[in-house]
C-alpha cells in the first residue's frame, strides 16, 4: 500500500470509535450538573431541560446540583469528567465570570470546555425588600450616596451574573453598596426577604410570587427591553443606568467530547427549547428560548470571558467564597 493512502487508511479507521459512539449516543442516563441550589434561575431552566430531553434522547436526563465555590465546584466536576456526552455542565456567565474573579478556578473556560447550546435567555430584575422606603432606581441611589456602605445586596454566590450585575451597577453610579454571598437564588431571596440585606438581583421566575405577594418591590430590569410579564418594571437605562445584562442559561460539555455527541446534543436542546409546551413555560417565566449552534454559544463564551473580565478589573470584585 502507498504511503498516502496508508495515512488515509489509518485516519479512517483511527475515526470510526468516536463515529459509532456518536451514533449510538446516548445508551445511558445523562447528567446535567448544576452548580445552585434547588429553586434559582439556572436549576429551573436545567429541570425543564432535562424533561425534554430524556423523551429527545431515548434516556433519562438527570439534573444533579453541585452547589459551592460560585459554581466552581460544579464546573471543575464536569471539566474533569469523561468527554463522552455523559456529565453536562448547565451554567450561566458565571463560568466565564470566574476565570478573572478567582485567582485558581480549577478550570479554564477556553480550555477545558466545548459550548454545545444556549437553552433560553433573561434578564435579572432589581428588587428591594418591601419595607426599603424606595419606589425607583433613582430613590435607592438617593439612599446609597446618603450612607454609603450601609446598603447590602445578596447574590446567589460569588461570580454569579448577580453578584457582577451589582458590581457593574455600583461602578455605573459610583455607589458602595456590599455583596454579601449566599449559595444559591432561593437562599438570597430568603435573606433579602428576611430584611438582613436590603436589595437584590433575580429573575423573574424566582421574585414573582414575592413581589406579588408585596414582600419584594421591582425598581428596574436588567435587560434592553421591558419583560413581558412585568411591564411596568423599567428598563435600567429607562431607569437612568446605561447597564444592559441578559441572562443566558447554557449547557457546556467536556472539551474533548467528540463534536458529533457535541452536535448531537446541540440538536436536541435547540429543539427542546422550542417544542411548544416547554417554548410556553419559558415565555411564562419571562424567558426567550434559544437554541443555538455550538459555534454561536462559543463565540459568545469567548466575549463574555473578555467583557467580564473588563467589569472584574474595573469594579475590583473580588470572589468572597
Amino acid at each position: 500500500m502507498r504511503p498516502a493512502l496508508r495515512k488515509v487508511s489509518l485516519a479512517l479507521v483511527l475515526a470510526l470509535p468516536a463515529s459509532a459512539m456518536a451514533q449510538a449516543y446516548p445508551t445511558k442516563p445523562v447528567k446535567l450538573i448544576v452548580g445552585f441550589t434547588p429553586g434559582g434561575g439556572v436549576d429551573i431552566n436545567a429541570r425543564l431541560l432535562a424533561s425534554k430531553l430524556t423523551d429527545l434522547l431515548g434516556q433519562q436526563v438527570i439534573v444533579e446540583n453541585k452547589p459551592g465555590a460560585g459554581t466552581n465546584i460544579a464546573n471543575e466536576f464536569v471539566a474533569r469528567s469523561a468527554p463522552d456526552g455523559y456529565t453536562l455542565l448547565v451554567n450561566t456567565a458565571a463560568v466565564a465570570i470566574n476565570m478573572s474573579l478567582y485567582k485558581s478556578p480549577g478550570f479554564d473556560t477556553l480550555r477545558d470546555f466545548a459550548a454545545v447550546s444556549i437553552f433560553s435567555t433573561s434578564p435579572n430584575i432589581l428588587v428591594v425588600n418591601a419595607q426599603l422606603p424606595v419606589k425607583s432606581v433613582q430613590d435607592l441611589l438617593v439612599q446609597a450616596r446618603a450612607a454609603p456602605g450601609k446598603l447590602n445586596y445578596s447574590s446567589a454566590g460569588a461570580g454569579s451574573t448577580q453578584h457582577l450585575s451589582g458590581e457593574l451597577f455600583k461602578t455605573l453610579t459610583r455607589t458602595d453598596i456590599v455583596h454579601i454571598p449566599y449559595k444559591g437564588t432561593a437562599p438570597a431571596l430568603t435573606a433579602l426577604i428576611a430584611g438582613e440585606v436590603q436589595l437584590s438581583y433575580a429573575n423573574i421566575p424566582a421574585i414573582s410570587a414575592h413581589v406579588k405577594s408585596g414582600r419584594l418591590r421591582p425598581l428596574a430590569t436588567t435587560g434592553p427591553k421591558r419583560a413581558e410579564l412585568m411591564p411596568d418594571v423599567p428598563t435600567m437605562k429607562e431607569a437612568g443606568v446605561d447597564m444592559d445584562v441578559v441572562v443566558w442559561y447554557g449547557v457546556l460539555a467536556p472539551s474533548a467530547t467528540p463534536r458529533e455527541i457535541v452536535n448531537r446534543i446541540a440538536e436536541a436542546v435547540a429543539k427542546a427549547a422550542h417544542a411548544p409546551d416547554i417554548r410556553q413555560k419559558l415565555i411564562d417565566q419571562g424567558a426567550e428560548p434559544m437554541g443555538n449552534t455550538p459555534e454561536e454559544f462559543g463565540k459568545l463564551l469567548r466575549q463574555e470571558v473578555a467583557t467580564w473580565a473588563s467589569v472584574v478589573k474595573a469594579s475590583g470584585a473580588k470572589a468572597t467564597e
